[in-house]
């Protein structure tokens, strides 16, 4: 078992923000602190945002709930991401959207996050984006000044590769990376990210783990036509609904993904948690595989 492995404590399943505001359901500062106490009811207190969300508002709209509710702050665990720079009326002077990992943005990003989240520490820290200009020297600069002055806890990486993670970690300890992972996004399995992970006794963190929705919309695309297929009986074996059984195919992964939720609806974080309690047989994991690629494995 790694340092990192023992040292942060995430929740199971992980409540992402980036459709609570302006990019979805606009929830007032009373919808979301009703929604913040209702996941901490369920044992979830892991809440995933980024400076970029709802074009800069977001962290804004999570703070008014913690100046409002200061008993909150003992109780969450905040992760926010930097990295990307949108062009957007809120930051006027980004002329391009681009990608910076200078340290004098990291540090910028991090103490506005603290400021628009109204607290003191920020528990997680990621470069959301690769920087392809990315100098990981300064970067490990930025994550110790932070990590001094008691400003950040820990530090991860978003959407990163195998290569791209194993030369910052190299130089600073991550605790993970978050990237795609579903059955219709199945890149981290084949790439080396997922085995990258468990060999360092990292968990990764999984956006879009249901696939963006489309799985449940999509009436023509023929791989969700398979997917759907295999699925229906599977759901009626383990008496499941089609997204606890997405979960579980991601759960039974022995890298220990988890699964960034972006629903705003609580009925859906219950039965996400229940998922965790599913436990599929290997060949029915294989069996949705067999779906998405379309023949059985080599």
């Amino acid at each position: 078992m790694s340092d990192t492995e023992t040292s942060i404590k995430f929740s199971p399943i992980i409540i992402g923000t980036m459709r609570l505001g302006d990019w979805g359901v606009k929830m007032t500062t009373n919808e979301l602190e009703k929604f913040i106490d209702q996941c901490l009811d369920l044992g979830l207190n892991d809440f995933d945002h980024a400076d970029i969300y709802g074009h800069y508002t977001e962290e804004a709209n999570f703070g008014k709930v913690l100046k409002r509710r200061p008993d909150l702050k003992s109780k969450v665990q905040i992760t926010t991401k930097c990295g990307i720079q949108l062009t957007t009326p809120n930051r006027p002077h980004h002329q391009i959207k681009s990608y910076n990992s200078t340290k004098s943005h990291i540090l910028a990003s991090a103490e506005n996050s603290l400021k628009e989240l109204s607290v003191d520490c920020l528990d997680l820290l990621l470069i959301h984006r690769p920087d392809y200009l990315m100098n990981a020297a300064e970067i490990a600069e930025a994550f110790q000044k932070l990590k001094q002055e008691g400003k950040v806890n820990y530090f991860g990486v978003s959407n990163f590769t195998p290569s791209q993670f194993e030369l910052l970690n190299s130089v600073t300890p991550l605790v993970t990376n978050q990237v795609e992972i579903s059955l219709l996004h199945r890149n981290a399995f084949e790439d080396g990210t997922l085995d990258k992970c468990q060999q360092l006794g990292i968990r990764p963190t999984a956006w879009s783990p249901l696939g963006g929705g489309s799985i449940f919309s999509d009436k023509e695309n023929l791989t969700i036509k398979r997917i759907r297929e295999s699925a229906d009986s599977l759901c009626e074996k383990y008496n499941i609904s089609l997204d606890q059984l997405l979960l579980a195919w991601l759960l039974k992964h022995p890298s220990g993904i988890l699964p960034v939720l972006g629903t705003s609806k609580m009925s859906r974080i219950e039965k996400a948690k229940t998922a965790l309690q599913i436990e599929l047989s290997h060949e029915d994991w294989y069996l949705l595989w067999e779906a998405a690629i379309g023949e059985e494995v080599a």
